[in-house]
């Protein structure tokens, strides 16, 4: 019997005979007697042949094969690109592909895993968008280094560009550091150091510092980092840096103090951690202690010292006169009456390295001696004595609070008690007390009045008696004190009757 086959225009075929390999088949008609041929046809669309047993056929029909196929044979090193028109797919190691010519072209590259680990320029351009199992692609922009790492070995660096790598079987990786930034986070600063010198030396500015050594590190001018003792760090190349020995001397000249304090608030934030900082202020005076021993006394300013490697203790004494309230005082006088008193005292410290090293906390110190002396001058003094004579209270006290502190170099400016406050039935008590003393005061005055007046009429009566016309003219001024609170007088007679008449009246 015959057999009859059509392969398309876009089809290829291959023709068996008893599942035996025949010939290749190129689109047509085709007869056969017999009823044991096959064909196996193919997309010639497709490129990639999936050909059964393609192992075996090539053994023993390579030379026919090849003519129609591309075969890309991959060993443990190898991978492989294949390009068929526009279109590309990798091939893996140990691989056997085939890719059917004619149709499209069809073009294979092999390459080398253990040498070719990044794919040349060309061939990154082409598959510029395409996704390819395989290759990992990177971009690193123009404000970038790229660090190129395989299995967390850092290889090289990248400029900026388009690369691709081969990632068969194998991590490869891309850390990306921005040029903008002088000091990047270096990965593994050590090993970049120790390791890979070369890298080093192109691209950076290592710093390496001993003990008692700080650096600055300034970029255009401006700081960007401080380093302590024993650091080792790396910057791009471009960096200036100062290394400063701070063995014998960390206090830091004024020009550091005015840019590494009284600079950018940036610059500031980066040296506090670093700076032991105090300001004195005017009328102050400032103490330095290094490892809790006294050094020197300080003027007003600003003044910085680097605090690696010491300890550091600064504190202001400020040498105005100060105050100090001692209130709420409830003391019983001799007499055993409480009382409240409220204490104010003056003072100025003049010499603060005498009054810092003999007393750990002066107000603490003057607000309890002027404690214990206001209750011994009011525990010895009755309540009376104390409010006819508040003055001696500020005296007594005074005069203690002096010679205690003599020792410290304070100065006592003035003491004196602001309030004596008595409790409510004592007050009470005195008011009655103070009220029937001035009732009886007022008392006394008046008797004392109404005698002068009495003895003072007495005596007039008497010149009277002896003098008419005195009599007369007090007569008068009567009748005018009489006329003053009166709208009109109507006189009938003589000026005598009236007088005789109103003395009539009047008795």
């Amino acid at each position: 019997m015959w057999q009859n086959f059509y392969i398309k225009p876009n089809e290829i075929g291959i023709l068996y005979h008893r599942s035996d390999f025949e010939k290749i088949l190129q689109p047509g008609n085709y007869t056969y007697f017999g009823r044991h041929w096959q064909v196996k046809t193919y997309d010639l669309n497709q490129p990639e042949a999936k050909i059964e047993n393609l192992e075996l056929l090539l053994r023993n029909y390579s030379s026919e094969l090849q003519q129609y196929l591309l075969i890309v044979r991959t060993t443990f090193n190898q991978a492989a690109l294949v390009r068929w028109g526009y279109n590309w797919v990798s091939v893996a190691p140990n691989q056997l592909q085939a890719f059917w010519r004619g149709f499209i072209d069809v073009e294979s590259y092999l390459f080398n895993l253990e040498t070719d680990l990044e794919l040349p320029t060309q061939f990154v351009q082409q598959l510029r968008g395409i996704a390819i199992n395989g290759l990992k692609k990177f971009q690193i922009s123009e404000s970038e280094i790229g660090l190129l790492y395989v299995q967390n070995n850092f290889v090289r660096p990248l400029e900026p560009g388009e690369y691709a790598f081969w990632s068969v079987n194998r991590d490869v990786t891309v850390r990306t550091l921005s040029r903008i930034l002088p000091n990047p986070d270096f990965p593994l600063e050590d090993v970049l150091i120790e390791r890979h010198p070369d890298f080093v030396a192109a691209y950076c500015e290592t710093v390496q510092l001993i003990g008692q050594q700080v650096a600055i590190v300034r970029y255009q001018g401006k700081v960007i980092s401080i380093l302590p003792p024993y650091s080792r760090k790396l910057f791009w190349r471009g960096v200036e840096v100062e290394v400063i020995d701070i063995t014998t001397d960390a206090k830091l000249p004024p020009r550091l103090v005015a840019e590494l304090i009284s600079g950018s608030p940036e610059t500031l934030s980066l040296s506090r951690n670093s700076l032991h900082i105090r300001e004195i202020l005017s009328q102050h005076i400032g103490l330095l202690y290094i490892n809790q021993e006294f050094q020197t006394q300080l003027q007003p300013g600003i003044h910085a010292w680097w605090i690696f490697g010491r300890s550091w203790q600064t504190e202001a004494i400020d040498l105005r006169l100060q105050t100090l309230e001692v209130s709420g005082q409830d003391i019983l006088s001799k007499d055993k009456v409480p009382l409240r008193l409220n204490l104010t005292a003056g003072f100025r410290i003049l010499d603060p390295l005498q009054a810092k090293n003999g007393l750990s906390d002066i107000s603490s110190f003057l607000y309890k001696e002027l404690q214990f002396a206001l209750r011994a001058t009011v525990g010895e003094r009755t309540l009376d004595g104390l409010l006819e004579d508040k003055g001696v209270i500020d005296t007594s006290v005074s005069e203690y609070i002096r010679q205690k502190t003599a020792n410290y170099g304070i100065e006592i400016d003035s003491v004196g008690v602001k309030d004596i406050i008595l409790p409510g039935e004592i007050k009470t008590i005195l008011s009655k007390v103070v009220e029937a003393e001035k009732a009886a005061q007022a008392n006394v005055v008046r008797r004392r009045e109404e005698t002068a007046a009495t003895r003072s009429m007495l005596n007039t009566a008497r010149v009277m008696e002896d003098n008419p016309v005195a009599l007369r003219l007090k007569e008068l001024e009567v009748l005018e004190r009489i006329a003053e609170k009166i709208d009109r007088i109507q006189v009938n007679g003589s000026l005598d009757s009236i007088l005789t008449d109103l003395i009539s009246i009047n008795r």
